[in-house]
This record gives structure tokens, C-alpha cells and sequence, in this order.
């Protein structure tokens, strides 16, 4: 039977049945889900119409999370699935897709900012914020001054803090692993991360 995409099998949208006059075509014929999982990167080289191909992954472990405040972005592992909209089983099952909300490693992002700003985050409540001294790591007079006048306009949000302290950031999927084989997206930030952070401490306290 094969999976299709095709509509004449469904009926009108007021209920009443269509008449099926031909049989399916190769163009309407679909492939199954890659479901991507979390391991050692696996990718599979799909030929489809036209010549063109796909990349379906199998097993992605890392891929390019953009840092939006701070206009950077680097290469990272993915480290858990956490929430998905769309269907519970994908978090069970820890399937990456697009718009998969995911834990990421923070330490790519936490060794820039120290080295772009001179200032270590992540730090426990009492040291918050420390301005690295020369003690810590002498560094030269330009180098400084460069710090010093990244440090006038720089703003943290107190919640991507916390999260880099614990090693791992709150980010989402914005590539779609079965069709190019990668896993890139963005680091959550604002609005956006208080709704995620809000939706997973409901499903942890319903206990699913």
C-alpha cells in the first residue's frame, strides 16, 4: 500500500463522499517519519523527486544554538528533550523535530561571555556578577579597555544566569532534523522562556 498524501480518499468538507477516478501516483506517495533520536550522529541520504536530496537523520548529538541578545552562536550538545507541544510521546521518546523545546550545554556560551566581557557568570548567589580581577587573569591594558566599554550597555537576564550555573540552557529546535539533518535553533529568552519554564513546572507538578 506504501503512506499517501493524496486527498481524493478523504471526503468533501461537508461530508458528502468524492469519487475516486484514479489510482495513486509515485508524486503523492509519502516516507515514513525519521523520528531523530539523541546519539551519535547518523544520517541517511534520501534521493527524492527532481534529483534532490534529503538528509534524514537518524541520531543527532549537537547542532548551532543562536544566542538572540547577544548576536552569537555556537556549536553545542543536546543533552534532553523536555517539551514538546504537539505530542507528549516525543518527549518520552526523546525525538527531536522542529520546535522541540530541548536542554542544551551552556559551557560554549558561559567561556564567550567571560572572554567578551571579562565577567564570569554562572557564578553561585554571593559571587553573581564578579568583575575578573587581575589576580584572576591578568589580561592587557587594551584588552581592558575593550571590557570596560563592552560592559556599559551589557544586560543579563537573571534567568539565563541561574541556567548557565546548572550547565545546561533552555533552547528550541527551529530546523527540522528528519529533512536537513541537523539540529540548530535558538537559546530561549524573555516571554518565551518564563511561558516554557511556566509549562514544564505545571507537568512536573501534574507528575506526567
Amino acid at each position: 500500500m506504501g503512506i499517501s498524501r493524496d486527498s481524493r480518499h478523504k471526503r468533501r468538507s461537508t461530508g458528502g463522499k468524492k469519487a475516486n477516478i484514479k489510482k495513486k501516483r509515485l508524486y503523492e506517495s509519502g516516507r515514513p517519519p525519521a523520528m531523530t533520536k539523541i546519539g551519535a550522529t547518523r544520517i541517511h541520504t534520501v534521493r527524492c523527486r527532481g534529483g534532490n536530496l534529503k538528509y534524514r537523520a537518524l541520531r543527532l548529538e549537537s547542532g548551532h544554538f543562536s544566542w538572540g541578545s547577544e548576536v552569537i552562536t555556537r556549536k553545542t550538545r543536546v543533552l534532553d528533550v523536555v517539551y514538546n507541544a504537539s505530542n507528549n510521546e516525543l518527549v518520552r521518546t526523546k525525538t527531536l523535530v522542529k520546535n522541540t523545546i530541548v536542554q542544551i550545554d551552556a559551557t560554549p556560551f558561559r567561556q564567550w561571555y567571560e572572554q567578551h566581557y571579562g565577567i564570569k557568570i554562572g557564578q553561585k548567589k554571593a559571587k553573581k556578577g564578579v568583575v575578573s580581577t587581575d589576580e584572576e587573569k591578568k589580561v592587557s591594558k587594551s584588552v581592558a579597555h575593550k571590557h570596560a566599554l563592552r560592559q556599559k550597555d551589557r544586560t543579563l537576564d537573571p534567568a539565563i544566569d541561574d541556567q548557565v550555573a546548572s550547565g545546561r540552557l533552555l533552547a528550541c529546535v527551529s530546523s527540522r532534523p528528519g529533512q536537513v539533518g541537523r539540529v540548530d535553533g535558538y537559546v530561549l529568552e524573555g516571554k518565551e522562556l518564563d511561558f516554557y519554564q511556566k509549562m514544564l513546572k505545571r507537568k512536573k507538578g501534574s507528575g506526567k
